[in-house]
């Protein structure tokens, strides 16, 4: 009868493993900061949302505005920089789209 015999694998002995998991783990730290440094909303939030609480309520909205426009903002801004969407810009104006699909502002 034949006897089968497993080899255990043998470490490095140069490293230890807790060092291997260490640099392992810098490593994946490391690996999403180009997306991450994309991902600003919290300042053009705020911006929006002082604005349209001012605009509406006053200056109390004006102040809620800022902050829950901060959160939400930086939240999508976030989100939208992991990702990687682009913000090409919101119109400020309304108006309509031509037959051509150029957009005009009602004046």
């Amino acid at each position: 009868m034949n006897k089968a015999r497993a080899i255990a694998a043998a470490m490095p002995a140069g490293l230890p493993v807790r060092l291997l998991f260490a640099v392992a783990a810098v490593l994946l730290a490391l690996l999403p900061l180009p997306r991450t440094g994309h991902a600003q909303g919290i300042v053009r939030g705020a911006q929006e949302g002082s604005y349209e609480g001012n605009r509406i309520a006053g200056p109390v909205g004006g102040a809620v505005g800022g902050v829950v426009g901060a959160g939400v903002g930086g939240a999508v801004g976030a989100v939208d920089g992991i990702l990687g969407i682009p913000y090409h810009g919101r119109r400020h104006c309304r108006g309509y789209y031509d037959g051509y699909h150029h957009f005009r502002c009602y004046r």
